[in-house]
């Protein structure tokens, strides 16, 4: 089934579920939201099982947290996502152009 499918939405509707997509159906932005969700459980989550649906959300926002303040990425010129939203020296990548990923000397 398919996330926009009609039946899809409204099941999740009728269990209080909220979806997440991306704005105008960007396949560019939908590949950065996987990454993200493999890291998040990859790194952070794997091998984890609590039936505590609290416990479970307050393990999810530590890890979203560690993600964008403490946990410097590749992508980010080994900068963590907070420091790179916040500073104007450095380009920030983006996925939609070949030449998003030029490579910047003084970067590092």
């Amino acid at each position: 089934m398919q996330y926009c499918c009609d039946d899809y939405q409204l099941a999740l509707r009728k269990n209080h579920i909220t979806s997440s997509m991306t704005e105008q159906y960007d396949p560019s932005q939908n590949a950065v939201a996987e990454r993200v969700n493999g890291i998040l459980k990859q790194e952070f989550i794997r091998g984890i099982s609590i039936e505590d649906l609290t416990l479970m959300r307050k393990l999810i926002r530590q890890s979203i947290h560690i993600y964008n303040h403490e946990r410097p990425h590749w992508g980010c010129w080994l900068h963590t996502p907070n420091t790179m939203h916040k500073q104007e020296k450095i380009k920030i990548r983006t996925y939609k152009t070949k030449n998003s990923t030029e490579e910047q000397p003084d970067a590092i």
